[in-house]
This record gives structure tokens, sequence and C-alpha cells, in this order.
């Protein structure tokens, strides 16, 4: 358990530090380093049962950090609510559009597999919910439309694998995607341009010593683990079965209203330190895919469905964006957070080098939360 603990923060701290020395990181991503280290270190025997759960509740926590360290860190004046609810409305009709093509261009296989019409509707409804809600919408769909055990278990499974490649093709691909669909704006200060900017204020950072430097990222750090321990503290109060949806929605809220206390707003860094949070969880995650387990049957054509849906939404949202004039950080970061859950947007914005996408992106997600369920079960009503 100490040796994969060490592999999981050090791995990534290695991989930063390479990619300073050595430009080409960089430009391939270090997040793409890191999947195929995880790849590779998941998939060569020596991680057991008991790595594995560590990777897992490393994961977990890890990823909650990340959010109000990066949030920390934003100016919320670059988004409006008009920009959140029309990103959102695009992101939704174009997942539905796709879910509901799919239905009827993928029933003839279904119908092959011995499944009814019906059966088939309960999966469409288990789509709608994962990918509108996220996955915390998934199991309440999915027994409210009594969806089978067996079919429970083959959307869940593909639904791992088509959203893992979708994630790894946004890390590869998502930036030169999003450049060269939307034309060129005039951005706000991102990631990449952190480094120009913080220029102006280089020389007073660089009186601080190293260990003032330290000891406020430290603090950032604590901040962040007493508002996931506040969130969390607070899910266990409410009697709400949806604890992920409050746990987020109180994490990003107290987030926001800290990072207007000057003290906090004084304290460089955050960002940095919780994109190497996202780092961390990014080799956890590689590292629990174990690609011998992937069994193909029957159910084959539920797979081609779930990728059909999760790539054929982000063509229409793109179109739509285009169509209705909205930027394309804020399309893919609206994406991410329909489809794989509001806390792999840190990820997509260090991939875009835009952290003004984060906030919006989050309320996307959570917005998909609260309608996901209604959403699920009106597609079963609809397409039985």
């Amino acid at each position: 358990m100490l040796l994969t603990l060490l592999y999981l923060f050090i791995v990534p701290l290695l991989v930063v530090l390479a990619a300073r020395k050595w430009p080409i990181i960089e430009k391939i991503s270090p997040m793409v380093v890191l999947y195929i280290i995880g790849l590779i270190v998941g998939n060569i025997g020596i991680m057991g049962e008991k790595s594995l759960g560590v990777c897992s509740n490393v994961s977990n926590v890890v990823v909650l950090i990340s959010i109000p360290l990066m949030l920390l860190g934003c100016d919320f004046r670059n988004w409006s609510a008009k920009t959140v609810l029309k990103s959102f409305m695009v992101g939704l009709v174009s997942i539905l559009m796709v879910t509901i093509a799919g239905f009827f261009l993928f029933r003839g296989q279904a119908i092959k597999a011995d499944l009814t019409t019906e059966d088939f509707a309960r999966v469409s409804a288990a789509m709608t919910g994962i990918y509108t809600g996220g996955i915390p919408n998934f199991a309440p769909v999915a027994k409210a439309v009594n969806l089978p055990q067996h079919l429970f278990l083959m959307v869940s499974g593909y639904d791992l694998v088509v959203t893992g490649i979708y994630l790894i093709f946004i890390v590869f691909a998502g930036r030169s995607i999003v450049r060269w669909c939307f034309p060129a704006k005039e951005q706000s200060p991102t990631l990449s341009d952190e480094t120009e900017t913080s220029s102006e204020t280089q020389t007073a950072t660089d009186t601080k010593s190293f260990w003032q430097k330290v000891g406020n990222r430290a603090i950032g750090i604590g901040v962040a683990v007493v508002l996931v321990a506040a969130s969390y503290g607070l899910s266990l109060i409410l009697p709400l079965e949806n604890t992920t949806a409050v746990i987020i929605i109180t994490l990003t809220t107290l987030s926001i209203l800290l990072s207007f206390w000057k003290p906090v707003k004084r304290l460089e860094g955050t960002f940095d330190i919780g994109l190497y949070f996202v780092y961390v969880f990014c080799l956890a995650v590689a590292t629990m895919v174990n690609v011998h387990d992937l069994e193909f049957s029957k159910y084959l054509f539920i797979l081609y469905y779930i990728a059909f849906a999760v790539f054929g939404s982000l063509v229409l949202q793109i179109l739509f964006a285009r169509l209705f004039k909205i930027d394309g950080d804020m399309t893919l970061a609206a994406s991410i957070a329909l489809i794989n859950s509001p806390p792999f947007v840190p990820m997509v914005s260090a991939v875009l080098h835009n952290k003004d996408i984060i906030l919006p992106g989050i309320a996307i997600g959570l917005l998909g939360y609260a309608v996901g369920n209604y959403l699920g079960i009106g597609i079963f009503m609809l397409l039985r």
C-alpha cells in the first residue's frame, strides 16, 4: 500500500519535472504520458487487489481536492448564467438526439440478441441517465425502469470502456479540435498565459523564500481538505441519496465564496497544485483499467450504441455551438461535464489551458445531475 501511494504521488511529480526539461512532454501533455504509464503498470500483473483499492480511494479523494484548489484561482467575472444555460441546453439536446437515433439504429441488432423493444428502451433510458446526469443517476434510472441485472452490468462495463477512450481522445485531440472547429478568439488569462502574465508579478513572487512558497501551497491544500471534509459532512447530514451531487454542490459553493476572501486570494500556486492532483487522478484511473477483463459477447452492439451516443453527441454539440455562437472551450467542457461528470472538468481546463471554464463546466454537470433521472425515465416511456 505504501509503495502504491509513492507510485501515485511521485510518478506525476517526476513527469511534471521532466516536462520542464523536455518540452516534447508538455506538447504531448503530461496527462497522456501518465495514462500510458498507468495502463502499462496496471496490466503487467504487479498490481494486487490492495493496490487497486488504494488507487480507487486515492482517485476519489484527489479529484475532490483538485476542485477547490483550482477554483480558488479562477476569475468568476469571465462567465455568465446565460452562457451556462445555452451550453447546457445544447449538450442536453445533442445527447437526447443521438440516444434516440441510436435506439432505432441498433434496435435490429438488439432483437437478434433476443432483447425485446422494451428491454432495449430500458438500455436507452439508463444511457440517458448516465450522459445527462452522470453515474450517480445511472442506478436510480436503472431501478426505476427495471433494467435487468445482466444488462445493467453490460451498460456499466461498456460505459467505462467508451468514456475512458473518450477521455483519452479529449486529452490527445481536444485542444486541436476546438482550435480547428472554432475561430480564434481573444482569450482571458489562461493556464499558458499565466506564465507570461505572472511576469508582471514575478519580482514580488521571487522575493519570497522557498519555504514561504511551500507554506502558501500547504495552506492551500489545507483549505481544500477542510472544504472537502465540510462538504462530505453535509452530505451525511442531508437525507439525500445522491451524495455525490451534494458534495460537489457544497464544495463548489464554498470554494467560490472563499475565493473572494483576500487572504485566500493572496495564496499563489493553488491552481498548479490542483493540476498536480488532477495528474495523480489520471494515473490512478489508468492503473485501474485491466484490458484483460474486457469480454465481448452477443451484446457487443451495446458498446457500439454507447460509442455512437458519446462521440455523436460531441459532433452535434460542435455543430450547434457554431450555429448558436457558443465558445469552443465551453462546448468541450459541457461535453465532458455531461458525459464523464463534473469532476473531470478541471482536466479539460488543463488540456485547453483555460481555467475560466471550470466553474461553468461544473455548473453544467450539476444541472445534468438535477434533470438526469427525469430524462432517463422520460426516454423509456417514449421509446418502449
